[in-house]
Formats: C-alpha cells, structure tokens, sequence
C-alpha cells in the first residue's frame, strides 16, 4: 500500500495572529510531554473506536466544540492518508476482539442520504482493508433481504436485515466476531442490541439516547485543566466556557427565564475572558440540544433578550432533533469564533479532525459560503474540502515555523486527542 503523499496546506487567516502561535509554540515545546502525558490517558482509559471532533480556531484560541462518537463523513478524508485509517482499525479491532475475522457493521437507516452512504462504503473499505470479512446489518424495519444501492461514486453498499439468535447477532449466513455501530441511536436503543454476547462499539450507552453533550464537557473540563497545568497554559485557551440549565419546552415556553439566566452569566464570563487577554470582540452563546446531532437545534445568542420571547419559528426550530426527538435539555457553550476561510477567504471554514483508536487519521474543512464566523456551519449548504495533513498531525517540526503546516494540524490533533481523552473518560463513567 503506498504511503501518503504530502499535499499543499492551505493558507489560513489566522497565519498572522499573535495568541494562537504562542500556544503552538508550547505545544511544540512540550511535545514529549504531551504525547507521554497522552499515553498514560490511554491506558487509563482506552479510546472509543472512533470519532470526529469539531474544532474552531479564533486565533487567540483553539477548542473543540462538538464530538461525535458515530462519526459519519469518512468519505470526506484525504484518501492519501486511507493507509492510516486501515492501520489504526486493525489496531483497535485487535484492541476490542484479538480474536475478531467478521465484522458487522450496524448503520443509520437513512438510505436516501447518499453523502452518508458514500461515507458507509468508504467505512466498510477501511474494515474490510484491515483484513476482516464485513457486512452490513440494517435496522430498517420493513428489510426482507439484501438491498443493494449504488452510488455516484460508482461504489455499492448491501444492507441486510439484522437478525438475532440468541445473545448473537448477524446477517444470514454470517456470524460476526464483533458490532461496529455507526447509528447514534437519537431513536433509541433498539432491543435487538441488548444484551448481546458480542462486543458493541461504541458501546450502546454512548448513543444519544443516554448520552449528554454537557456531561461531555464536564469530563473535557477536567482534561482541559490538567493539560494545561502540564503545558503552563490558561486552559481557557483549549476550552469553550459551558453552562446549563433544568427542563426546558420551547412550544410550551417553559424554562424560557432559566435559559436568559443563564446566557447572561455565561456572556458576563466570556467578556471576563476577554479582557483578561485583551480580546475586542463580541461575546456571543451557542445554545444547543444536549443530545444529538446533524447541526439540528442550534441557535446563537449575544445578549440575553435574544432568548426572551423567541419567535414561533424559533421555538418550532429549537424544540425538535434528528427524528423528531423533542429537546428537553440544552447546553449553553462560548461561541467560538472561527476565522479560518477558504479559497478566495470569501467561505468560512472549520477543521474536523478524525480518529481511530487513539489514533489522527485526518480530517477536513467544513466550509460554507452563507455563514459567518458566529454561526453553526453544520447546515444546509455547507460543502467539505478534505484536510491536506502534511505527513500527519502526529509529526510536528519545531524547527520551523509554529504556524507552518506540520505544526498547525499537530496542534489541532492535540486537542482533539483531549477531546477523545474525555469521551474516553466518559464511556468508563457511563459503563453499566
């Protein structure tokens, strides 16, 4: 298999800016540190499978503001670095089950969703690339047997009904040694699931049916402070300010008082940060649903009369996720700008960073042209340009320039590592 190529970086608008090249600098410094610093969190807690973590970069800091335990998007990665993904899965597949030749993949059921069939198809290739037979086990009720779809790429998936026998799982004619699961189970956990004698993962309790972006943040709170000590950094630097609050009901407009409360506050802490570290910029709150995914439920705030006597449209928009799922709980987290654009500058951008096993095995940009560097860019028209990771986010040069390509994305792989260090931290919490 050939080795990736190098690529050209893209410029970044925040080439110049002063803060965020002081704390690549400490990175870059303290780069023995960290990565022993990461391996003993390994084995304390051992990674989830997989993930994608949402970075923004506002160049006077660089923090995760999302991370998704189900990742889809796998088709957007730099297909120069697919002998990463491949290494990393045999990796964590020998990790979870030495013993493992069959591998069931258990999908979402949205079968018109094409990019996340192509994103199916490139995650069963990376698996199957990694030296196991795989197959794919669909949860669509009315599944009688195989369905075979093709894709634009000019690739096909099969999903087959899944079927249950006893405490195992399968798909006619195939018993898996273990359950990839790439569903983020926002419908629930299904039964066909429970209880079964092979390894799920991620595991069941790590779907949005339990799971809760505020408890998230908690554990990377932690983290983000004990790397920082390690690294003599303010941890603000690495860390988006959270808060929430009780039961809310946007149609019934209840909880409306404890959400202004509550953005009020958390503006009054983010302007503090702002002048301690001489910042001129608007404050500005992400609110968001506690659970779940897809940029659904999401709406900004920079004063707390925004959220008083929020409009109809808003409430309707904010009071459902994926599936229908009515929201119950919102995370109220510092908005990060991000000032990072692509091509012409004209097209705001983000980095997702990918992991496998403890493993960076890319990423990319998530780029939309409507938005600005306020807004939520997980949206309708958004577009994806792969990341053109410069050997890998694991091989910084601290004899160049901190902010040269190398070095740029070491720090991004840094801190999405933190972010894996506290799902990690929270899939032990979580463990029945």
């Amino acid at each position: 298999m050939a080795a990736p190529t190098l690529q050209t970086v893209p410029h970044l608008t925040t080439a110049l800016t002063g803060p965020l090249l002081t704390l690549e600098s400490h990175l870059l410094e303290r780069q023995s540190a960290i990565e022993a610093w990461l391996r003993r969190q390994w084995l304390a807690t051992p990674a989830p499978i997989y993930a994608s973590v949402d970075l923004r970069n506002a160049g006077f800091k660089l923090a995760p503001v999302d991370t998704n335990l189900f990742p889809a998007g796998f088709n957007n990665l730099n297909p120069a670095f697919l002998p990463l993904c491949v290494q990393a899965m045999q990796a964590a597949i020998e990790r979870l089950c030495p013993t493992a030749s069959r591998v069931l993949i258990v999908p979402e059921s949205h079968t018109r969703n094409t990019y996340y069939l192509e994103s199916l198809a490139t995650l069963a290739g990376i698996v199957a690339q990694a030296g196991y037979e795989v197959r794919i086990g669909s949860l669509i009720e009315d599944l009688e047997g195989p369905r075979r779809i093709e894709l634009p790429s000019g690739r096909e998936v099969v999903l087959e009904p899944l079927e249950r026998h006893g405490a195992r799982v399968g798909v006619a004619g195939f018993d898996p040694c273990m359950v990839l699961l790439n569903n983020d189970l926002a419908g629930g956990r299904p039964a066909i699931l429970e209880d079964i004698e092979q390894p799920v993962a991620p595991p069941l309790h790590l779907g949005w049916a339990d799971r809760s972006k505020f408890r998230h943040f908690e554990h990377y709170h932690r983290v983000a402070e004990e790397f920082a000590a390690l690294i003599d950094i303010d941890p603000w630097l690495i860390e988006p300010l959270y808060r929430n609050c009780g039961e809310i009901d946007f149609l019934r407009r209840e909880g409306e008082a404890c959400l202004e409360r509550n953005v009020a506050r958390l503006l009054e802490a983010i302007r503090a940060k702002y002048d301690e570290h001489g910042i001129d910029r608007e404050p500005f709150v992400v609110i968001k649903a506690d659970a779940g995914t897809y940029g659904m439920a999401v709406m900004v705030a920079r004063s707390p009369e925004e959220v008083r006597g929020l409009s109809r449209r808003q409430r309707t928009r904010m009071a459902t996720t994926k599936g229908g799922r009515a929201v119950r709980r919102v995370l109220l987290q510092e908005g990060v700008y991000t000032f990072e654009t692509w091509e012409d500058g004209s097209s705001v951008a983000e980095p997702v960073v990918y992991m496998i096993d403890h493993y960076v095995v890319g990423g990319f940009y998530r780029v939309h042209t409507g938005r600005g560097p306020t807004e939520n860019l997980n949206a309708p028209g958004m577009h994806f340009q792969p990341l053109a990771f410069t050997g890998s986010c694991n091989t910084p040069d601290a004899r160049s320039d901190p902010d040269a390509g190398p070095n740029r994305f070491y720090a991004y792989g840094v801190v999405a590592r933190l972010a894996l260090v506290a799902a990690a931290r929270e899939m032990r919490e979580a463990a029945p």
